[in-house]
C-alpha cells in the first residue's frame, strides 16, 4: 500500500520540480573574460612652460681708469703703452711684453727704440725701474720724462760699459743735446741686473743708479714744463742687444 501511494507522489512531485524550474529560471552560459578595452593612442600632451622674464645681459664694469701712479710687472698685455722708433730698421727688432717681463731684442743697428706710457701727461715725476742685460755691453737703457712730440723730451740714458748720460732732445733744432755726461762704479755690467732712478722736478733733474745719486742738474735752457713718461732702449754697432725690463714705476718725486 505504502509504496504504491509513495511513487505516484514521488513522479508527481518530479512533475513539479521541472515545471517550476522551467519557469522560474533562465539557462546559464559559462562565463567568458571580457573583450580587453581598445585605447586609441593620441597625441602628446604639450608641456606647459611658464613665461619667464626675457634674460638679460650680465652687467658689465666700467673699465678701470687708468693709473696715474702705478708699477708696471709686465704680465700680461699693456694697451696703455705705445713705442716709437726715432732710428733703425723696425723689421730687425722685437718688442714683446708678459710673463713678467718687457723684451728688447734688437737685431739691427742703430736701433733706438722708446716706448711711452700714454694715458698721462705729468708736470713732475718720477720713474724707477729693474733692467736685466742679457746681451752685449753696447747699449743705451732709457728713462724719460716731459715727452712732448712738439717741443721734445729729457732723456736719462745708462749703458751697461760703466757710462751714462742726461740728455735733451729739441724738436725745433731735431738734436740730442747733452746736458751732463759721466761714468759710475754703481752700474754693475755685464750680464747683470741694475736699477735706475730719474727725478724730474721743476727745473731739476737727477739720475741714481743703483740707489746711488749718479748726478743732479738744474735745467733752463730747454725748459721743458710737461710730457709723458716712459722708456727706451737703444742699440749701436754691436749685436745682439736683448734687455728685459722687470718692472717700471711712475710714482710722484
Amino acid at each position: 500500500m505504502k509504496s504504491r501511494i509513495f511513487l505516484p507522489f514521488l513522479a508527481l512531485a518530479g512533475v513539479i520540480l521541472l515545471v517550476g524550474l522551467a519557469c522560474g529560471t533562465t539557462p546559464t552560459t559559462t562565463p567568458t573574460q571580457p573583450p580587453p578595452i581598445q585605447i586609441q593612442p593620441t597625441e602628446p600632451l604639450p608641456v606647459q612652460i611658464q613665461p619667464t622674464e626675457p634674460p638679460t645681459e650680465a652687467p658689465t664694469e666700467a673699465p678701470a681708469e687708468a693709473p696715474a701712479y702705478f708699477t708696471e710687472d709686465f704680465d700680461g698685455l699693456i694697451p696703455d703703452w705705445s713705442y716709437f722708433l726715432m732710428s733703425g730698421d723696425e723689421n730687425k727688432m722685437t718688442l714683446e711684453s708678459g710673463n713678467g717681463i718687457l723684451l728688447f731684442d734688437l737685431e739691427g743697428e742703430d736701433l733706438w727704440v722708446y716706448f711711452l706710457y700714454d694715458p698721462y701727461i705729468y708736470t713732475d715725476v718720477r720713474i724707477d725701474a729693474r733692467v736685466k742685460n742679457r746681451g752685449f755691453n753696447k747699449n743705451n737703457v732709457s728713462l724719460i720724462c716731459r715727452y712732448d712730440e712738439k717741443y721734445g723730451w729729457y732723456e736719462f740714458n745708462v749703458a751697461n760699459n760703466g757710462l751714462y748720460w742726461i740728455l735733451a732732445y729739441d724738436e725745433l733744432t731735431q738734436g740730442y743735446q747733452e746736458l751732463y755726461s759721466g761714468g759710475s762704479t754703481a752700474i754693475r755690467s755685464g750680464k747683470d741686473v741694475n736699477e735706475y732712478t730719474a727725478f724730474c722736478s721743476g727745473n731739476t733733474l737727477a739720475l741714481y743708479i743703483n740707489g746711488v745719486e749718479a748726478r743732479t742738474i738744474t735745467e733752463k735752457r730747454f725748459a721743458f714744463r710737461d710730457g709723458q713718461a716712459g722708456i727706451g732702449t737703444a742699440s749701436f754697432n754691436v749685436l745682439p742687444i736683448i734687455v728685459e725690463w722687470d718692472w717700471v714705476t711712475i710714482s710722484e718725486p
